[in-house]
């Protein structure tokens, strides 16, 4: 696999079309999503229309410990990702580090530089079932000091596909042929946050065949958030868009919560997602 998959393109498409509530009873929907999850979905309420969802930089956390408190309070279900997710072990990374690419194309663990308060990474799977074999799910939240460290962080992600083409993430698994895309559906885009990027490759373990790798990053004020999915064997194309997809709606409804935090004027608040949004309605 190489290049920009068309499972990608459509998956990014939920990012910016997500649902939004036509009557009171309606659930969540985005555009273009293959299989429905039969998850519970976050509460849905009305909203305006072409409102990015964000983070104003003065309701955002100041202090690394009300950080450290907005990225271990936010809720984040593993059924976001579709049915049949759950938590792996370990679940969550420590907060006070984050994934840093070396010059090396190994990515290490490192501490926070000044620019960063808290970065937590959760961890899901879908187990492997009747011949596929499991789905590794990652969630990274991020808060940045203000909004130019979090610019200059989504300027660093767009590097470093261009710089490291080929990644080791680990001493067994390894991800290649890593395309990067940013601004994909121009007017759109702002819909569901304030900046995004989208990369496409593929992941190898220990020298076995390529699956499909999938990763988002959003940036909602001074807060990134970033996910990937590594694909299992044994899936039709069908079943990897699938894959896809529910990751980037899961990704809707984390950014979800933290614009209803923020227009609560509470970012350590607890509340669910209240609803996705959908563009040109």
């Amino acid at each position: 696999m190489s290049g920009w998959r068309p499972a990608l393109a459509a998956a990014a498409g939920v990012l910016l079309l997500a649902g939004c509530t036509s009557g009171a009873g309606d659930e969540p929907k985005t555009e273009g999503t293959p299989k429905k999850s039969s998850g519970a979905s976050p509460s849905a309420s009305a909203s305006p229309v072409n409102e990015p969802y964000t983070l104003a930089e003065d309701r955002a956390p100041r202090t690394r410990a009300e950080a450290v408190a907005f990225v271990r309070e936010l809720t984040v279900r593993p059924d976001y990702f579709g049915t049949g997710y759950r938590k792996r072990d370990p679940f969550e990374s420590d907060p006070a580090e984050w994934a840093v690419l070396g010059e090396d194309c190994l990515w290490r663990r490192e501490a926070l530089p000044n620019t960063v308060l808290a970065s937590l990474t959760r961890m899901y799977e879908l187990p492997a079932k009747g011949g596929k074999g499991p789905v590794y799910v990652s969630l990274t939240v991020t808060v940045h000091q203000d909004v130019v460290s979090a610019r200059r962080d989504m300027a660093g992600s767009l590097e470093e596909a261009l710089r490291c083409p080929e990644q080791q993430l680990n001493a067994t698994d390894r991800v290649r042929v890593l395309y990067s895309r940013v601004d994909a559906f121009a007017d759109g885009r702002p819909v569901i946050s304030d900046d995004d990027l989208t990369e496409s490759g593929n992941w190898v373990a220990d020298g076995a065949k390529a699956h499909p790798f999938d990763w988002y990053k959003f940036r909602m004020g001074p807060v990134t958030v970033a996910a990937t999915a590594r694909h299992g064997s044994g899936r039709t194309e069908a079943e990897d868009s699938t894959v896809t997809t529910d990751m980037g709606r899961g990704m809707t409804f984390v950014a979800a919560s933290i614009d209803g935090r923020g227009k609560a004027g509470d970012a350590g608040a607890t509340a669910e997602p209240a609803e996705t949004k959908r563009a040109g309605q």
